[in-house]
């Protein structure tokens, strides 16, 4: 009796490291969808840039730390300053642009080297045809509507599919600076008359006593005093969404909704542009443009315009503005005069 139960044992172990042994090898054999999806395109498999953002070292370390650092502050300030969580819908993703071949998701904001930024993307996914050098895309091309897919375009799925696997970037800027920026080019230039007939004869209209029927009609000589009453007041959001170019940056690319993985700032512009095409694994295919601009706004400069907004419209146009202030860590600015 004793040897017929060592023997059923013995047998019942034998079958069970056999069934192991099968398992193993099945598998070992059977391909996961990386490796189904590179041998159906006949590509090798090769690290995404997400998996080389968090499990690479191609990238020296001290850039590494930084971004890790500014994505911990934007984590923490989220949490500290954001209490409603809700869906993302489509709406939310028109400023995010695709690039399906190297697995990026760019949410572009005006006034922070956006331009560029398209010009770079427009070579990497093909948009630009043969031509390779992204400073030779002219800028007006590099903003029309279908020459890059935006995230909105996809379904669903597809959303959430990329959302998970891309490395998804953003650049910032301290906020009065990109407002005073915005201000110069869409307001003091004489050849923006789009946006003087727009938005510059409405300010006009409900902001300035007595206004002249020639600026009545072309609203061409808004100041920046003017500008600063049509942000704060009311009945301007009521009436539409503000124009992208002075939108706050949480509301064009929801950085507490949508994990940012790398965020760039304007102030390190080369550095990070650098370090978003290294861990892309593109730097060899293309070159962020160097800024030669020497009318670029500076801190001094936007000092001088507010220099004559009162203290009062100084406060309402920083609580506008303050959790951009907030998620991106930038001090409040020390010529202002309400602190």
């Amino acid at each position: 009796m004793r040897r017929t139960r060592v023997t059923r044992a013995l047998f019942a172990l034998c079958l069970g490291c056999f069934v192991m042994i099968i398992y193993y090898f099945n598998s070992s054999l059977k391909p996961g969808p990386e490796s189904q999806a590179d041998r159906s395109s006949g590509q090798k498999s090769r690290r995404s840039p997400l998996q080389t953002l968090y499990e690479g070292d191609q990238v020296e370390s001290a850039v590494q730390a930084i971004h890790q650092g500014r994505r911990e502050l934007l984590e923490e300030a989220c949490r500290a300053y954001t209490r409603k969580r809700r869906v993302l819908i489509p709406e939310d993703l028109k400023h995010i642009i695709v690039d399906d071949q190297h697995g990026l998701l760019y949410c572009y904001v005006p006034k922070v080297a956006c331009t560029n930024w398209k010009r770079v993307l427009m070579v990497l996914t093909g948009a630009s045809g043969a031509q390779k050098d992204p400073l030779a895309i002219p800028a007006n091309e590099a903003h029309v509507a279908g020459n890059l897919r935006t995230l909105s375009e996809y379904s669903t799925s597809q959303i959430n599919q990329r959302l998970r696997s891309y490395l998804k970037f953003i650049f910032v800027r301290e906020p009065f600076e990109r407002l005073v920026s915005a201000y110069r080019n869409k307001f003091t230039r004489s050849y923006n008359t789009a946006f003087h007939k727009r938005y510059g004869t409405k300010i006009v209209r409900r902001h300035r006593l007595d206004p002249e029927p020639e600026a009545l009609e072309k609203g061409n000589d808004v100041s920046f005093e003017e500008f600063v009453y049509y942000l704060v007041d009311p009945a301007t959001q009521r009436e539409e969404p503000f124009n992208e170019h002075w939108e706050r940056v949480h509301s064009l690319c929801h950085p507490c909704l949508i994990h940012y993985d790398v965020v760039g700032k304007y102030e390190t512009l080369e550095q990070d542009s650098r370090y978003v095409l290294q861990v892309a694994g593109v730097e060899d295919q293309v070159s962020f443009p160097a800024s030669s601009k020497s009318t670029r706004t500076t801190g001094d400069m936007a000092a001088q315009f507010f220099h004559n907004i009162s203290p009062f419209y100084q406060k309402r146009l920083y609580n506008l503005y303050r959790m951009d202030f907030l998620l991106f860590n930038y001090s409040m600015p020390t010529y202002l005069k309400f602190r």
